[in-house]
């Protein structure tokens, strides 16, 4: 005769913790030990920034670039042209990694060297109207599925938001 097992005790489990209601502070008890607010809210917004920039740097699959060809791309669109060294560090990345990368930006058009006017020795990297172009329509993109987000929120949510942008842009300048 076969034999029964015994009926296995439901686990006990802790329940979840409560998410804050949009615009509620996390609570205090949800804080990491010795976490002072500053940094409670540091981790919140550092936790969203990266949310938000993923979700819309899916828009950026339509350019057909790679992430670090488009972010070189940018450096040289949104800052003017460089050197190969100058966009080496704003990229942080060594020299060859970047060389490799101009060459191939320069393959498709959306980059040009020139002789520096002061030292014929030095090329600068500079963008072309094709890769200001392509740049400009990702931007377009990722504004328009932001734009999509905010204008599905409470009007009061959005309100809140343009009060904040200021303190997010100063934040986000350098020291």
């Amino acid at each position: 005769m076969p034999r029964r097992q015994a009926p296995s005790k439901p686990s006990p489990r802790k329940p979840a913790p409560r998410k804050p209601a949009p615009g509620e502070p996390r609570a205090a008890a949800a804080r990491a030990p010795g976490e002072t607010p500053a940094e409670a809210l540091a981790q919140r917004l550092h936790a969203a920034a990266i949310h938000l920039l993923r979700r819309l740097r899916a828009e950026d699959d339509a350019s057909g670039l790679t992430a670090p060809r488009l972010s070189a791309l940018s450096v040289l669109v949104f800052g003017g042209p460089r050197s190969i060294g100058e966009l080496a560090t704003a990229e942080q990345v060594r020299p060859p990694t970047i060389s490799r990368l101009v060459r191939e930006l320069e393959r498709d058009g959306l980059v040009r060297r020139e002789a520096d006017a002061a030292d014929a020795r030095v090329q600068r990297v500079h963008a072309t109207a094709a890769g200001e172009a392509l740049l400009g329509e990702g931007r377009a993109r990722r504004v328009a599925r932001l734009a999509a987000s905010l204008a599905a929120l409470p009007a009061a949510d959005r309100r809140l938001l343009a009060q904040a942008a200021p303190l997010l842009e100063g934040l986000a300048r350098p020291d």
